[in-house]
């Protein structure tokens, strides 16, 4: 299949040819869940931890007698039952969250995101994309011509300009094609992709 393509003026320069195999798949919402839920399982740091009831520091003198108070028995104020007593089964710090996703489920996965990007016409292909400076401001101008708001811009390799002028805008992100990640994909309400990009992206998931 064949991409419109931009040049930075917003100038019809032509097409690319793409290979279908890559942007043109039937969408599949389970792969898609599969593949998101995974991604973020793996971002997690698991270094969450909680107390037990051993482990917390209440006394361990037994509240009042057995009988004749009157209240319900109650032999220390640790019990997860009472406030600020112990958890009765808490995180362990080393509790792992990964899930796996073997290479071919999530290049699959990336195809179909990349596919339904192209038919809802959120994704667009520009013959380059530089900056003279490393000034926001240039950046954010070249983006309102071209129109964009909430933009992924992807690349085959950030430029320094690129990289440190993105970081103040906000709903904006520049990532290197093999930093692109399916959670940004369908974050952002259009991706910007250069035509060294839409190559490097056939390159490693075709």
């Amino acid at each position: 299949m064949d991409l419109k393509m931009i040049n930075e003026q917003k100038e019809d320069v032509g097409s690319i040819s793409v290979s279908d195999s890559l942007f043109n798949r039937e969408y599949n919402e389970t792969l898609v869940h599969q593949v998101i839920t995974s991604y973020l399982s793996n971002s997690r740091s698991g270094t969450r931890a909680q107390k037990g009831r051993s482990q917390v520091a209440r006394s361990n003198h037994k509240p009042w007698r057995q009988k004749g108070s009157g209240r319900a028995r109650a032999g220390r104020t640790s019990s997860p039952i009472w406030r600020g007593g112990g958890k009765v089964f808490p995180n362990s710090p080393e509790e792992n969250f990964n899930k796996k996703l073997n290479k071919k489920m999530y290049r699959a996965g990336m195809s179909v995101i990349l596919s339904k990007l192209i038919r809802d016409q959120r994704l667009t292909v520009i013959d380059s994309f530089t900056l003279s400076s490393h000034k926001t401001k240039e950046l954010s101008e070249k983006l309102q011509k071209l129109g964009f708001d909430d933009v992924l811009l992807i690349t085959h390799g950030v430029e320094d300009n690129l990289y440190l002028s993105s970081r103040n805008l906000p709903n904006t992100l520049a990532l290197e094609v093999n930093n692109t990640d399916p959670v940004s994909l369908l974050k952002f309400k259009n991706t910007l992709i250069t035509s060294d990009g839409i190559k490097k992206f056939e390159e490693l998931f075709s």
